[in-house]
């Protein structure tokens, strides 16, 4: 059987090395990006051409893809004059790899599928590094014959591929996620700063603390900036904030509030305007060392 025709907009650290590893695994792609510089990368490797629009990328592609920056940017690529609504195939699928707002993909899927187009959300876990080997976590969620038909090419991008059930599961299980982990980062980054204010040494404090059940990954994260000045954890403040954001507005759609999230992100948020956004998530630890009664 040939491989389907993998339509892409997003060429990013990520979305750059997810295309990589397509073209490496044999597919034929129609890319799409405002840089030029990473599409003209694409076309050197061959078996790809770039797209005018959306909507002209959909009707080339069996299988669209996105991994964008934010629900706003998803709904403009879908929606807009020459999107992909406008060009989308019957029976092609739609799959969004970024983290988006869970009503605005269901809304998305069920235009979609009033064109006989089908849609999975499948946010990402890992880095860039595991993109480019086919090695992701994939989150997808949406009908199960439709994940069904695009898992062949899900399972050459994810070493663990989830199906975690109905069209915003995937958007929701990762809105939780990076809920955690930031809230995780933001606590660990803090307890750093007032040891370092009470004049607690902050290598005995990660060496004490670590040794217990608070001990994680992302506390090693935050040790390795707060203790080493090393930042190494690869996530943007700015992300995390974006992140923090839908969170809540998904809460709120639930009819119910999330407390600790509001602190989590009211601390991403005023790091952000101090003009911290392009830093690494436990560079916080900063933010929270200049603060003040």
């Amino acid at each position: 059987m040939s491989k389907p025709v993998i339509g892409f907009i997003g060429l990013g650290l990520m979305g750059g090395n997810m295309v990589e590893n397509l073209q490496n695994r044999g597919y034929e792609l129609v890319v799409m990006d405002l840089n030029k510089d990473a599409v003209a990368s694409v076309l050197a490797r061959g078996n790809a051409k770039e797209a005018a629009s959306p909507k002209e990328l959909a009707a080339a592609s069996d299988i669209v893809m996105l991994c964008l920056t934010t629900s706003a940017v998803v709904e403009k690529v879908v929606y807009g004059d020459e999107g992909i609504l406008a060009g989308i195939k019957e029976g092609s699928v739609l799959i969004d790899f970024g983290t988006s707002i869970p009503a605005s993909t269901r809304k998305i899927g069920a235009d979609l599928a009033a064109k006989g187009a089908g849609m999975i959300d499948a946010p990402l876990g890992r880095t860039p590094a595991h993109a480019k080997d086919g090695l992701l976590n994939i989150m997808a969620a949406g009908d199960q014959a439709t994940f069904e038909k695009v898992k062949p090419v899900l399972d050459e991008q994810g070493e663990n591929v989830f199906h975690l059930g109905a069209l915003g599961a995937g958007h929701t299980t990762k809105l939780i996620n990076n809920f955690m982990g930031m809230t995780t980062v933001c606590a660990m980054s803090q307890a750093f700063a007032v040891a370092t204010k009470a004049g607690v040494d902050r290598q005995q404090l990660f060496d004490i603390m670590s040794t217990g059940p608070s001990n994680s990954p992302f506390m090693h994260f935050c040790k390795n900036y707060a203790v080493d000045g090393v930042s190494d954890l690869g996530f943007s403040i700015a992300n995390a904030n974006k992140d923090l954001g839908y969170f809540l507005k998904m809460v709120e759609d639930l009819g119910t509030r999330a407390e600790i999230a509001e602190g989590t992100s009211h601390n991403l948020q005023t790091a952000f305007d101090a003009g911290m956004g392009d830093g690494n998530v436990p560079e916080i630890f900063d933010y929270f060392l200049k603060l003040e009664q």
